[in-house]
């Protein structure tokens, strides 16, 4: 089951899984923006969405969305991907003993890792998506925006928010995939009776979405303050984390957009856990979490077990 072709599986599901979501709530991304960027103009959700259809009418709510779809697929890949190699290593380093006792643990450290490297394929993408979306008549989109970076900023402005995506990244992706991973598990566990190999598709589809929404909605509240970082400091030339937090407040960092942001993230989660394991259902592979395979019996132990029960 662990061969190339299976990491490969995982890198084409999560490309799609990411690029396609993300693509699909760009109205919702170019909203949350630009409340987090000028809340004087954007006061409110409902306000933000009449602003912007009165200044740029309805091809303002899907500006960006081309960086979205080529960013989110390069960092769907790597994360999926690279999630499942780790896991793996992990787990063998660790050994079967301590990869069931600590699983949660190998959980965030695999995503973490795998997220360090998918971060940097999204860097650029998201820098020009940002200011296509917060500025008006910067560029029209990828095609004229990512060059116009490289030629005032050089090809160090498109990985100027490298590290506050981290910061925003890491802590998400290590929620979405460690509290993914337990809510399934304890579904199959303790709300269905039926094993998990034994329950229809659908069924287990409808698992990996309810438990992925779940999962957004936490990683909707971790992630957040980064968040606003990473809007603030791709928005503005030259900006320092300290002006981001001085010309937010402490209180607007954690809370700026965080309803609007939660409505996506969980709805974004969902989704792409169904896309991944729908992908993964297409090509004859298990749908992921479940329960865990009982711990392998060292031998001399089964040996000493044997020998009582005869005795």
């Amino acid at each position: 089951m662990f061969s190339p072709a299976y990491y490969a599986a995982g890198a084409v599901g999560g490309a799609a899984a990411c690029g396609f979501t993300h693509a699909a709530v760009t109205p919702l991304d170019v909203i949350k923006c630009n409340i987090q960027i000028d809340p004087a103009k954007y006061k409110s959700t409902s306000s933000a969405f009449g602003v912007v259809m009165r200044e740029q009418g309805i091809r303002g709510f899907y500006r960006g969305w081309a960086p979205t779809f080529l960013g989110y697929s390069a960092q769907g890949a790597f994360k999926y991907g690279l999630y499942e190699i780790f896991k793996k290593e992990y787990s063998d380093l660790a050994g079967p003993e301590y990869a069931a006792k600590y699983k949660t643990l190998i959980y965030l450290a695999g995503s973490a890792t795998a997220e360090v490297f998918a971060d940097v394929a999204l860097c650029p993408m998201e820098a020009v998506k940002v200011r296509v979306q917060t500025q008006p008549g910067y560029a029209r989109g990828l095609r004229d925006g990512f060059p116009k970076i490289v030629r005032s900023e050089g090809y160090a402005g498109l990985f100027r928010g490298l590290v506050p995506l981290w910061g925003r990244q890491i802590p998400y992706t290590m929620m979405k995939f460690a509290t993914y991973e337990n809510i399934v598990e304890m579904t199959y566990k303790h709300l269905i009776p039926t094993p998990k190999d034994q329950c229809s598709k659908p069924l287990q589809l409808g698992v990996s979405f309810g438990s992925g929404y779940i999962a957004g909605v936490f990683c909707a509240a971790v992630s957040h303050p980064a968040d606003n970082l990473v809007s603030f400091l791709n928005n503005s030339k030259g900006a320092t984390v300290g002006d981001a937090v001085k010309n937010l407040g402490l209180m607007g960092l954690f809370t700026r957009g965080l309803p609007l942001r939660i409505l996506m993230v969980g709805t974004l989660t969902g989704a792409q856990w169904v896309i991944y394991d729908s992908f993964k259902v297409m090509i004859g592979l298990p749908t992921t979490g479940g329960a865990p395979a009982p711990t392998t019996v060292p031998m001399e132990g089964l040996g000493v077990a044997e020998m009582k029960a005869s005795a």
